[in-house]
């Protein structure tokens, strides 16, 4: 793949995961990081809650005073599920806290981190040349800061994917949010049509 394409793909996965949001993303990766590698604990997490419902309902319609075996029995059995759960609980979070910072290192490293990568390895390429026509005396800058005299360098190039790329999610999120809109005026358009009475001829006696 050449750098103009990579640079671009990078920027543009930078960006559409700061558009969706890391939280979202590592939401859905938690998700599937349970499914496949917590699925037991995740079971015996919902089977725990299950149980300890069932039993407080049963603990509830137990009298203490006629019924005190029993009751005493339901009550170890409550609290032995609660204990239960919160040490399965407080490990779980200990493992979503561990893979929460895993998680976002790596994003990082795949997306930012590229970047200043592939920006410090080829700081001396260029990622293209412009005709020296098109920008005269000014196209220096556009090297800056040590790729070739008339050419375009990674942190330009970096630079300018990255404004166009948000000037385009811009004009995506104005043009969703117009619909809304659009269908508000209409609707009430078609209300006020409807509202209006229609004036029909009068008879004329003959």
């Amino acid at each position: 793949m050449s750098l103009i394409v990579t640079i671009f793909a990078l920027v543009f996965v930078t960006e559409l995961v700061s558009w969706i949001g890391k939280s979202v993303l590592q939401h859905f990766a938690w998700t599937a990081y349970q499914r496949v590698f917590n699925r037991n604990a995740v079971k015996r997490q919902r089977e725990l809650k299950t149980g300890i419902l069932s039993k407080k309902a049963e603990l509830l319609q137990t009298s203490a005073q006629d019924q005190f075996a029993k009751w005493a029995k339901l009550r170890r059995s409550v609290d032995k599920g609660l204990a239960d759960l919160e040490k399965l609980n407080s490990e779980l979070s200990t493992t979503k806290s561990s893979f929460a910072l895993k998680f976002g290192a790596t994003l990082w490293i795949l997306t930012t981190g590229l970047q200043f990568a592939i920006g410090w390895w080829f700081s001396r390429s260029a990622v293209f040349y412009l005709p020296v026509a098109w920008l005269g005396p000014f196209t220096w800058w556009l090297s800056l800061p040590f790729a070739p005299a008339g050419s375009v360098s990674c942190g330009v190039w970096q630079i300018a994917c990255r404004r166009v790329i948000r000037v385009g999610e811009r004009a995506v999120k104005e043009f969703i949010n117009s619909y809304p809109e659009q269908g508000t005026a209409n609707k009430s358009r078609e209300d006020d049509n409807t509202d209006t009475p229609k004036s029909h001829p009068t008879p004329q006696k003959p």
